[in-house]
């Protein structure tokens, strides 16, 4: 039964892959699968209708929220100016040094990524920065890979990925919290370096983004006319980071006060009311299609924790786990590929349902798993071709996806390699 599972997983890899079913629908259809194929009835305990889709589906609800959250915050920093203040304040002071300009967008697209992931992330700090890294002469693969690289530098401490790994692998927060706060380094690291030895290769100068010169040729009294937001209005980013990091306060009301400073320092009392709810409707919008998918993935992990699937899969998976810490590494650094095009180790895939396995079966703790699914969110979040926020990054920069995943895949696979070695080292 368990070959047959497994067999089944590879069928929804090569759906998902081949473009058959969008991630969502094709992570529902294997869940109910391998629940029939575990032997669970219809309805009742354990079954596929109560357990798998009833209880499977708001399994991490707290994780939809914080998404939404996120979102709103992050449309809040886009229609606000912050964000575009953000980065116009980089390129005034980077002026015609490429390293600066683009060690500034890179410090900006990690502060941004600390709020929102995907698309909107890579939107806020790329819509100015793009144009402005490649009109003093970086090359468009470097200048999109440096926002990617900045988003995932601020991905460790991205609060809605804190909820989902909390809630996904039955973590509590701060457990979460402290790993990915081991995890930083290295993801800073790795986007410095790209930065440093990436700019190297010089582009084509040119004046592609009229925004972005006129960010450096306008004197600074005309704040009004650039859109500019009050200086004190540029701390939204860290308020909720500094909430929940520093004074443990919970993921979602830390958001909340976020969302609340930036609508307080941005918007004039008779405005607030419209602002606020032109940019929640605005946020449902962008969280729409992650949130189906966290309830897909909700769905999945239930199916995989089914009795009848831990017991198939128990044995297959410990005979094919290496327990050695070395091994470990060396073998799951060896994998790292396999998380791109939404590939089996892809956390926001088939790799959920993987590390419900893991930690169901008693391979490995549930910590350690951590440790396995945040290393390769580092890397799917940067070099998968298939990513939201590359396939933006990328067709903005006027390049491929496939471009900018060959430039990243060294720097994100050595943070991957980071990350295993601390799991390895603390947690078998």
């Amino acid at each position: 039964m368990g070959i047959v599972i497994l067999l089944i997983m590879a069928a929804g890899v090569a759906a998902m892959l081949s473009r058959k079913l969008p991630t969502a629908f094709a992570l529902v259809v294997l869940a109910v699968v391998i629940a029939f194929v575990a032997g669970a009835p219809l309805t009742g305990k354990n079954s596929v209708l109560d357990t798998v889709l009833q209880e499977g589906a708001p399994a991490l609800a707290a994780t939809m929220i914080a998404i939404l959250l996120g979102s709103w915050l992050g449309k809040l920093l886009d229609e606000t100016g912050i964000a575009g203040t953000l980065v116009r304040k980089i390129v005034e002071f980077g002026g015609d040094r490429p390293v600066v300009v683009a060690l500034g967008v890179l410090a900006v697209s990690t502060l941004v990524g600390t709020v929102t992931g995907s698309a909107p992330a890579a939107m806020l700090a790329g819509i100015i920065g793009i144009p402005a890294m490649i009109a003093v002469g970086i090359p468009k693969v470097t200048a999109a890979g440096t926002i990617l690289m900045g988003i995932a530098a601020g991905m460790p401490f991205e609060l809605p990925v804190w909820q989902f790994f909390s809630s996904a692998l039955e973590l509590p927060i701060p457990t979460v919290r402290g790993f990915m706060i081991k995890l930083f380094p290295f993801a800073l690291l790795a986007a410095v370096l790209f930065v440093l030895i990436e700019t190297r290769r010089r582009g084509v100068e040119h004046a592609w983004s009229l925004k972005s010169q006129a960010a450096r040729e306008k004197p600074r009294s005309r704040r009004e006319q650039l859109g500019d937001a009050p200086w004190y209005a540029l701390l939204t980013p860290i308020v909720p980071l500094v909430l929940a990091l520093g004074f443990e306060v919970a993921i979602i009301p830390s958001l909340l006060a976020g969302v609340l400073y930036a609508l307080v320092t941005t918007t004039r009392p008779r405005e607030m009311n419209k602002r606020l709810l032109r940019t929640l409707y605005a946020g449902f919008e962008v969280a729409a299609a992650p949130i189906a998918l966290f309830v897909a993935i909700g769905i999945l992990l239930a199916a995989v924790k089914l009795p009848g699937a831990v017991d198939a899969l128990e044995p297959l998976v410990k005979a094919v786990s290496p327990q050695n810490a070395l091994l470990f590494v060396l073998v799951f650094t060896l994998l790292v590929p396999l998380c791109l095009y939404r590939g089996p180790l892809n956390v926001y895939g088939l790799g959920a349902g993987i590390a419900g396995v893991l930690i169901a079966a008693g391979v490995y703790p549930a910590v350690a798993v951590l440790g396995l699914t945040t290393s390769y969110n580092q890397v799917f979040g940067v070099a998968d071709p298939t990513s939201t926020q590359t396939v933006w990054a990328a067709q903005y920069a006027g390049v491929t996806p496939q471009q900018v995943m060959v430039r990243t895949l060294p720097y994100v696979w050595f943070v991957a390699l980071g990350g295993f070695s601390v799991t390895a080292a603390m947690y078998l």
